[in-house]
């Protein structure tokens, strides 16, 4: 699942070791494998993964639904907003955000397009957040079991066993045609995917980030093993964290609620009401300016001289 949001409240305790490997890995034995062998291992791990996490009805899921909380991390790990949203996706390529209760934010993408709505009304979404999402789509760690993993050019490699949060695990290395690591470690007594890095390296620097989403508390929902707690990291630092409180699958979304017109018509709801408190808050802001104008002028009148007065 992915949440572009930010997320709330830290894990208890957390240890991972992300493995690079060369060309032939390590297997649990001690042996080397060649690519071949590596690669099939790694293949059986995903295949198994899949399964584990239900198989032909967790890959003919259709759309999703979820409501949970999310908190917002700032460099220093300090939370810095925390809130209730619902989220709403088809996958590969469609998502839609919600702030609860009011909903008077709401974020929709749509393969190459995505549009906001907030009190300013609906724009187009910037250019960097819509970046942000086609490249975290790239990274979703469903749309690789589904989709992904079919791709020409993509190359497999089984990184080893490790110790990833508490539980014994195994790690498969992807690389795709843009040269971009995608490393995913699963439990090896659930098969179910805990932990996803991503190494990309920046065209223009050459430098190479690193981004770590982590996987817990999972539940079955409706035959498909779904992850309630999800966190990402970036480059050691936590970017958020959420918890999901329900998610419903194949609820028969409309593709019109991954459109512009659906937050047209959504403004068109709430617009007058938006427009009437941010009025209502512009003059009160103007009173409390008028206010303090003239408690300015009375300050300034009663420490002025006055010119007509005889100090004698």
């Amino acid at each position: 699942m992915r949440i572009r949001w930010s997320f709330a409240l830290t894990l208890a305790f957390c240890f991972s070791l992300a493995v690079s490997v060369a060309p032939g890995a390590e297997a649990q034995d001690g042996q080397v494998l060649m690519p071949d062998q590596s690669a099939a291992k790694a293949k059986q791990i995903l295949q198994a993964a899949i399964d584990a996490l239900g198989g032909q009805t967790y890959l003919n899921i259709h759309d999703a639904t979820c409501t949970g909380t999310i908190g917002q991390f700032d460099h220093s790990g300090s939370v810095t907003g925390f809130g209730r949203f619902i989220d709403y996706s088809m996958p590969p390529d469609k998502e839609r955000q919600e702030n609860l209760p009011k909903r008077n934010v709401i974020e929709v993408y749509n393969g190459k397009q995505g549009w906001v709505l907030d009190r300013g009304g609906v724009s187009e979404a910037p250019a960097s957040d819509l970046e942000e999402f086609q490249e975290d789509n790239l990274k979703d760690i469903d749309n690789i079991l589904r989709h992904r993993i079919h791709e020409s050019g993509m190359i497999f490699r089984y990184a080893g066993p490790d110790i990833v949060q508490l539980k014994q695990a195994d790690w498969v290395e992807l690389v795709d045609s843009d040269n971009r690591t995608i490393r995913i470690a699963f439990a090896e007594s659930t098969h179910l995917p805990i932990q996803e890095t991503v190494e990309i390296r920046d065209p223009k620097t050459q430098l190479t980030s690193q981004e770590t989403d982590y996987f817990s508390d999972y539940h079955q929902v409706q035959g498909v093993q779904t992850a309630f707690q999800l966190e990402r990291d970036s480059n050691g630092v936590k970017r958020f964290q959420a918890f999901f409180s329900r998610c419903d699958y194949n609820t028969n979304l409309s593709d019109s609620l991954f459109t512009r017109e659906s937050l047209d018509e959504r403004w068109a709801k709430i617009g007058k009401k938006e427009r009437k408190k941010e009025a209502k808050e512009k003059k009160k802001d103007q009173r409390r300016d008028k206010t303090r104008d003239l408690d300015q002028r009375d300050d300034s009148s009663t420490n002025g001289k006055n010119p007509s007065s005889n100090p004698d």
